[in-house]
C-alpha cells in the first residue's frame, strides 16, 4: 500500500502556520496581573518646565489653555498659597488658582510653533523667585510622525501576510511537484 511522503519543507510550513492560526495565550483565573495600563493613542501636549533651589513649575499647553503646576524643588509638594506671573513670549497672562500648587490660564490667541521664552515669579510668603523656560512647540512634526508609525505599522503586517502565503503557495506547489513524480514513477 502506498502511503504518501511529507517533505519536511511542507511539514515546517504547516507548523509556521498552525503557530500563527493560534491565539494569543490568555492567563488562566487568578494568573493575571490586573488590567494592561492604557496605551498613548497620540502625541503628548506641548509643555515646558522650569526650576530653581526653591521651586519647579511645570506648565500643560492645550490650544489656548495653560495648565500651570508649582512644586517645592526639595519635597515635589505643591506650593500653598502661591502667587504666579507668567509671561510667555513677552505678553503678562493673566493666571488665576485653581487648586493647592495648580494654576490655571487662558491665552489670548494659540502659540505660533517655534521657541516661545517663558519667565514665571512666584512668590510664596517671605520667598521670591524668578523662572525661566522655553515652550518649543513643533505640532505638525508630532502629527506626521504618530501617522508614519501607523502606517509602519500596518505595512509589517501585510508583509507577513503576504510572505505567510507566498510560503503556502511555494510549498504546495513543491509538494504537488513530489507527488506528481511518485505518482508517475508508480504508474
Amino acid at each position: 500500500m502506498y502511503a504518501p511522503r511529507i517533505h519536511k519543507s511542507a511539514a515546517v510550513l504547516v507548523a509556521a502556520l498552525a503557530l500563527l492560526a493560534v491565539p494569543a495565550a490568555q492567563a488562566g483565573d487568578g494568573h493575571d496581573h490586573g488590567d494592561a495600563p492604557p496605551a498613548a493613542t497620540g502625541p503628548a501636549l506641548p509643555r515646558f518646565a522650569a526650576v530653581s533651589e526653591d521651586f519647579e513649575l511645570v506648565a500643560v499647553v492645550n490650544g489656548t489653555h495653560l495648565t500651570l503646576y508649582l512644586d517645592h524643588a526639595d519635597s515635589n509638594s505643591p506650593v500653598k498659597d502661591a502667587q504666579l506671573e507668567v509671561e510667555i513670549g513677552g505678553q503678562k497672562i493673566k493666571v488665576q488658582p485653581h487648586a493647592e500648587g495648580e494654576f490655571e490660564a487662558t491665552l489670548a490667541q494659540p502659540l505660533q510653533p517655534g521657541a516661545t521664552p517663558v519667565t514665571a515669579t512666584v512668590t510664596a510668603g517671605a520667598v521670591t523667585d524668578l523662572l525661566a523656560g522655553e515652550l518649543d512647540l513643533h505640532a505638525d512634526e508630532h502629527a506626521e510622525q504618530g501617522n508614519a508609525s501607523h502606517w509602519q505599522s500596518a505595512s509589517g503586517w501585510v508583509a507577513g501576510v503576504l510572505g505567510a502565503l507566498g510560503a503556502m503557495a511555494w510549498g504546495w506547489r513543491r509538494y504537488a511537484t513530489g507527488r506528481r513524480s511518485r505518482t508517475g514513477a508508480a504508474a
